[in-house]
């Protein structure tokens, strides 16, 4: 499966931002799709991730209360609503997808073998 991110841009604190990740090639039937960001000067963090078959999402505690993960069955894309940020949430913006994913790994890049170009949020203060 190829994915496709996009929705990044600038955005002041306190803002939201909706971030997309579109499948193609394949749906993302039976896959475990996940964002990961990676802050300046930072290593990549998990951020959240969805099982698309049952839509159990699972949020890295950061952003938890903040952000939704969610997905689409139509258009077989994956959300990222973003809600009040701040700008420690500033970051390339990715998302992975893997099939028969142990959902312990979920928070594990090593676990995902397909991800999308990133998408850059900068949230001002």
């Amino acid at each position: 499966v190829q994915l496709q991110a996009s929705g990044g841009g600038l955005v002041q604190a306190g803002g939201s931002l909706r971030l997309s990740c579109a499948a193609s090639g394949r749906t993302f039937k039976d896959y475990t799709v996940a964002w990961f960001r990676q802050p300046p000067g930072k290593e990549l963090e998990f951020v959240a991730a969805i099982r698309w078959n049952t839509r159990t999402p699972f949020y890295a505690d950061s952003v938890k209360d903040r952000f939704t993960v969610s997905r689409d069955e139509s258009d077989d894309t994956v959300y990222l609503q973003m809600d009040s940020l701040n700008p420690e949430d500033t970051a390339v913006y990715y998302c992975a997808a893997a099939d028969r994913i142990i959902w312990g790994l979920k928070h594990d890049p090593g676990a995902y073998d397909n991800w999308g170009q990133g998408t850059l949020v900068t949230v001002s203060s």
